[in-house]
C-alpha cells in the first residue's frame, strides 16, 4: 500500500517504531513513542469531553519541547486544527492570533502563558500549562475534573498498540494556521492544507537518509514551518529520537548540544553557520601566515583537511548534511565550504509553501543557488528570459497553502489570476530548474540610472569584514548607507579599543566598495549601538532601519 496521506505517515511509524526513544528534552525526560502515543490518547480524551469538534483550533504557545510536540500532533491526530504561537511575538500580536484564529483550547509554557487576555478571549475556553499538562484557567468549572480524568483513563486502561491510530484529513482540508512574523511586520494567518504537510514530508523521505534510531537536535523554532517539518513532523514518521533544546540557541549552546546528541541531520539558518565561520574558521585563515601556507598546493590540502575534520567534530561529527534555510548563505562562507567539500547545502522555501520549493543534496547542488525545484511544484520567472533577467519568483504545485485566513483581500493579492503564488523575491533559474534569488522584491532599490540594487547581496559581503556582526544597507539621498552594529566581543578579546571603530569601518567599506560597481558601493557607514531587531527566523526586520 502507498503510504502518502499524514494519517498513513504517522500510524505506520507509530506502529513500527512503539518502544523506541522519541522525543527528549536536553537534559530532561526522554519519551518512548508509546509514552507519546499514551499522551496523544489522553488529550483526545480531554478535547472529547470538552466538547470539541473536528476542525475547532488549538493553540500551543511556548519554546520547543517534547510536549509541544506532543500537543501539535494530538490535533492533528483527532482532526483538529492546530494554531502555533511563536513564543517572540508580543502581548498584541499573541492575542490577536488566539481571538483571530478562534482557539478554544491553549497550551502555554508558564513563563509565556500570562500573555493571553484570557477573560477578553471570545472562543478560548481553557488554558492548559504546556509543562505538565496541569490547569491554569477554565470558564468550565468541570475542565480540571476532565482534564484528570483523561489523563486518568490511560493509566487505569493501558493503551494498545494496534488501537492508536490518527484520523484521515481530506487532501484540501486546513490542518495548521501558521502566523508569520516577516520583515514587513505585518502578521497574516496561513492556511496549511494536509496535502502540503504530507507532500513535504513525503520528498524529505524521498531524499533525505534517515532511518528509526537516528538522532536530530530541535532548535529552531517550531511554531515556524521549517524548524516544524524537517527537525519534527519528517523525522517522526521514520521513528527518529528528537532532542528539544528549549533555551535561545546562541552559537556556543547549540554546538555543545551537537557535541553531545550527535545528530545525523541539521537544519539551520545562515546566521547560525556564518558566526560559527566568523569566530573559529576566519581566524585562523586570515592570519598573514596562513595566507602563504594555503597557496602552496600540499600544505594547503593539508591545512583545510583538519579545519574540516574539526568543523565537521564541532557539529557532533556524524552528521550526513547541514542544510540552511530562512535566507541565503553568504557567499564568501558558501565558496570557502565548498572548497574544503563539507556537507552543506541551501534550500529555499515560505511559510506558504509549507515550506519547501527548492534543495538539493550537497553534492549535487549548484554553487550559489538556493537548490532545485522540487518535483512537486512548478516556477516561473515573471521576466522577459528567466534565465538571465531577474523577475519575481512564482510557483504552484502540491505544498501550496489555501490563502491567509479570514483575509481574502491578502489571498487576491498574493496569487495572480492564472493561480501562481507570488513570492515576492527576485531571481532567475537556469536551464536544470536551479534557483538563484537576488533578494527580496520590496527591498530592492534603483541605482542613478536606473540599475537594480539588491541590499542582501552587499550585506553579505560586508558583513564578512573585520569586526561587523550585522548590518543594513538602506538608501538615503540617492546614496548608499551601511547601517553596522559592531561585533564588540570580538573587538573585546582582540584587545581593540572601540576608539579605532570608525578607522576599521572605513577601511571595511574600501575592500567592499572594490568588489562592487560603482553604481553599488557603499557612501558611509553608520554605526548602531544595539542589535537589530529580527524575526524568530533571525532575519533582521528590515522595514524598522530604511
Amino acid at each position: 500500500m502507498e503510504i502518502n496521506t499524514l494519517a498513513q505517515l504517522y500510524n505506520n511509524s507509530f506502529q513500527k517504531n512503539w518502544d523506541l526513544p522519541a522525543f527528549t528534552d536536553y537534559e530532561g525526560k526522554e519519551l518512548l513513542y508509546k509514552d507519546v502515543a499514551v499522551i496523544i490518547k489522553s488529550l483526545h480524551l480531554f478535547y472529547q469531553l470538552s466538547g470539541l469538534q473536528k476542525g475547532d483550533k488549538i493553540a500551543v504557545l511556548g519554546r520547543n519541547s517534547a510536549h509541544w510536540g506532543t500537543v501539535f500532533l494530538s490535533a492533528v491526530s483527532a482532526g483538529l486544527v492546530i494554531v502555533p504561537i511563536l513564543p517572540d511575538f508580543n502581548n498584541d500580536d499573541t492575542n490577536h492570533i488566539v481571538n483571530h484564529s478562534g482557539s478554544k483550547i491553549l497550551f502555554g509554557a508558564k513563563s509565556l502563558i500570562d500573555k493571553v487576555d484570557f477573560n477578553s478571549s471570545g472562543n478560548l475556553k481553557t488554558l492548559v500549562f504546556l509543562e505538565d499538562f496541569s490547569m491554569y484557567k477554565a470558564k468550565d468549572e468541570n475542565s480540571q475534573y476532565k482534564l484528570n480524568d483523561a489523563f486518568e483513563y490511560y493509566k487505569e486502561n493501558p493503551l494498545i498498540k494496534n488501537s492508536f491510530e490518527f484520523s484521515e484529513w481530506g487532501r484540501e482540508e486546513m490542518c495548521v494556521i501558521s502566523y508569520t512574523s516577516g520583515t514587513s511586520g505585518f502578521t497574516k494567518g496561513v492556511m496549511i492544507p494536509e496535502r502540503s504537510l504530507a507532500s513535504n514530508i513525503i520528498y524529505a523521505q524521498d531524499h533525505m537518509p534517515l532511518k528509526p534510531g537516528d538522532k536530530i537536535v530541535s532548535f529552531l523554532p517550531m511554531a515556524h514551518v521549517y524548524g516544524l517539518l524537517f527537525e519534527f513532523l519528517f523525522p517522526v514518521t521514520l521513528g527518529c529520537h528528537i532532542t528539544f533544546l528549549s533555551k535561545i540557541p546562541s552559537p556556543a549552546i547549540i554546538t555543545k548540544v551537537f557535541g553531545e546528541v550527535k545528530p545525523h541531520l541539521i537544519l539551520s539558518v545562515p546566521l547560525v553557520i556564518e558566526k560559527i565561520y566568523k569566530k573559529k574558521i576566519l581566524p585562523v585563515i586570515e592570519k598573514p601566515v596562513m595566507k602563504i601556507v594555503l597557496k602552496i598546493p600540499g600544505l594547503s590540502a593539508l591545512i583545510l583537511k583538519k579545519i574540516k575534520a574539526k568543523l565537521i567534530e564541532t557539529f557532533g561529527g556524524r552528521f550526513f548534511e547541514i542544510v540552511i534555510g530562512g535566507a541565503p548563505l553568504s557567499d564568501d562562507v558558501e565558496k570557502f565550504f565548498k572548497r574544503i567539500n563539507f556537507p552543506i547545502t541551501v534550500g529555499y522555501g515560505m511559510t506558504e509553501c509549507g515550506p519547501l520549493i527548492s534543495y538539493e543534496a550537497w553534492n549535487k547542488t549548484m554553487p550559489s543557488s538556493a537548490g532545485k525545484l522540487v518535483d512537486r511544484m512548478e516556477v516561473r520567472i515573471d521576466s522577459e528570459d528567466p534565465y538571465k533577467t531577474v523577475g519575481e519568483i512564482q510557483v504552484r504545485g502540491e505544498n501550496v497553502m489555501l490563502g491567509y485566513y479570514k483575509n481574502e483581500k491578502a489571498t487576491k493579492e498574493t496569487f495572480t489570476e492564472d493561480g501562481w503564488l507570488k513570492t515576492g523575491d527576485l531571481g532567475i533559474i537556469d536551464l536544470n530548474d536551479f534557483i538563484f534569488i537576488k533578494g527580496r522584491e520590496k527591498n530592492m532599490l534603483l541605482g542613478p540610472s536606473g540599475q537594480n540594487i539588491y541590499p542582501e547581496e552587499i550585506e553579505a559581503k560586508l558583513a564578512n569584514t573585520n569586526y561587523v556582526a550585522e548590518c543594513v544597507v538602506t538608501e538615503r539621498d540617492s546614496k548608499l548607507v551601511a547601517l553596522v552594529y559592531p561585533d564588540f566581543e570580538a573587538l573585546k578579546a582582540d584587545h581593540v579599543n572601540e576608539s579605532q571603530i570608525p578607522d576599521i569601518m572605513e577601511e571595511n567599506k574600501k575592500k567592499v566598495n572594490s568588489q562592487l560597481p560603482k553604481y553599488e558601493q557603499i557612501s558611509s557607514i553608520e554605526l548602531v549601538n544595539e542589535e537589530f531587531e529580527k524575526t524568530p527566523k533571525k532575519n533582521i526586520k528590515r522595514f524598522k532601519y530604511i
